[in-house]
């Protein structure tokens, strides 16, 4: 495996030879100067190389492919405008949201070029989806479990792929697409130009790779500094009771302009978001339970300002690729190390600065010094904290626990620690029992027998008396 060496010097989107109407649509964009992973890999797929990519979030993955993509296809003779295209480059993402932005992106960057594409995503209704392939399309992005059900129903033909791309490709595998995956791979031509593009690496990816790439060409951009220079890490030692109280004082208090606030759980992302806005910050939350046009609706408020903070688990923000995020907070401490690079990538884009705030919990300090590890670099603690309530007490005759919280393992706690009750004569219990109360005697089966037919034969008898 080739791996290509990352370029020093500045360069320019003009020295690539893209098609002049490619070219138009950059420059349109206020692009001017390539992203390292856009200068390695851009000129490789123009070739028709294989390429495995390595990069982080927000270092311009989507571009880099879908550039020389758009050039390679509008080179080749353009079908009749009556007869039906077929699909000649298919892209594969985790999640709708990331399919969306990247058909986006491709309407963007083809939009002064004679080709047409189409997005498939689950969760919808098919219908318009079919609708939209049916005239054929040059270009297909799509996520696995659509894509299969509408090559069941033999809605698409992908016997003329000739590029196949898999975009983050370790989140595929994190929510077990593996096996779609695999399926939709077997449909396409072995003769084909693949691009793997994944923002980790870990062995069960480089596996998958192996597989499928020939002879690529890997391109790794500064895998040694994983996070952004530009973007300023704080933490805030904070016990799970208080954070809820705690975000909404650093949001008012802080000059927030837009936010990503990230959780682990869906239902905490709706309880946090509503508690934001009962105190008037315009807020709202996007996760895999909420429907495909909430999300959109979200991202669309969130985009436009008309939303200053979205709460979002992880697995849904993959799609997030919003401009002018000046804050990243995680609510919950990431369960990896690669996951809190993903989070704090959403700022400090296109040279900007940015800013990253963790609340970590007492349980929470040994993956914060993973994470502190993995990034070479320590958070700096902030300790303007508002006036949290005080704990209550804990009830008289119990003793207070270390938790204090109210979690089930608090109250779990709290049981174990209360003492053995006297009894009114102050007697003890022994097995719960006082010694001079006898226990009640149990009557043998065949008593409790007679007794219930005798009760139902004199229940009988009453009721035949006139």
């Amino acid at each position: 495996m080739d791996q290509a060496q990352e370029p020093e010097s500045e360069h320019s989107f003009y020295e690539f030879d893209l098609a002049e109407p490619i070219v138009k649509a950059v420059r349109e964009e206020g692009y001017k100067v390539p992203t390292p992973i856009q200068v390695q890999a851009i000129p490789l797929i123009m070739e028709g190389r294989d390429v495995l990519g390595c990069a982080q979030t927000g270092t311009g993955k989507t571009a880099a492919f879908a550039l020389p993509m758009i050039h390679r296809l509008t080179q080749c003779r353009q079908p009749p405008k009556n007869q039906i295209r077929k699909v000649r480059a298919l892209i594969l993402t985790p999640t709708r949201e990331l399919a969306s932005q990247i058909s986006e992106s491709f309407r963007t960057y083809g939009k002064h070029c004679p080709l047409r594409h189409a997005l498939v995503f689950g969760g919808v209704g098919s219908t318009k989806q079919i609708k939209a392939l049916k005239p054929g399309v040059d270009i297909l992005v799509a996520t696995p479990g659509r894509l299969l059900d509408l090559l069941h129903q033999e809605h698409v033909d992908l016997g003329h792929v000739e590029i196949l791309v898999l975009d983050e490709a370790d989140r595929m595998l994190d929510m077990g697409f593996l096996p779609d995956v695999q399926d939709v791979i077997q449909e396409l031509p072995t003769a084909r130009q693949t691009l793997f593009f994944s923002a980790t690496m870990p062995p069960d990816i480089a596996d998958l790779a192996s597989r499928i790439l020939r002879d690529p060409v890997e391109i790794h951009v500064t895998p040694e500094r994983p996070t952004v220079d530009k973007i300023d890490q704080f933490v805030y030692f904070v016990e799970k009771r208080n954070k809820l109280q705690l975000l909404v004082h650093y949001l008012m208090t802080r000059n927030v302009t837009r936010a990503l606030v990230f959780v682990k759980m869906k239902h905490h992302a709706d309880r946090v978001s509503m508690q934001l806005v009962r105190n008037d910050i315009k807020a709202d939350a996007i996760h895999s339970d909420k429907t495909q046009l909430m999300r959109e609706k979200a991202l669309s408020d969130f985009r436009a300002g008309r939303v200053k903070i979205l709460v979002a688990t992880d697995i849904a923000a993959r799609g997030i690729d919003v401009d002018g995020i000046t804050h990243v907070l995680n609510y919950d401490v990431p369960r990896d190390m690669e996951t809190y690079v993903h989070r704090i990538g959403r700022t400090a884009r296109a040279g900007a600065q940015g800013v990253s705030v963790t609340f970590c919990e007492t349980e929470d300090r040994p993956a914060l010094k993973n994470i502190e590890r993995f990034i070479r670099r320590t958070l700096i603690e902030e300790n303007d904290h508002p006036q949290y309530p005080k704990a209550p007490p804990p009830p008289v005759g119990e003793v207070a626990s270390p938790a204090t919280d109210g979690s089930a393992s608090s109250r779990n706690r709290r049981r174990k620690d209360r003492p053995e009750s006297a009894s009114p004569a102050g007697k003890e219990r022994v097995g719960g029992v006082r010694p001079d109360t006898k226990p009640k005697r149990t009557p043998p089966r065949e008593a409790q027998f007679r007794s219930a037919k005798q009760g139902k034969k004199r229940s009988g008898q009453a009721k035949r008396k006139p």
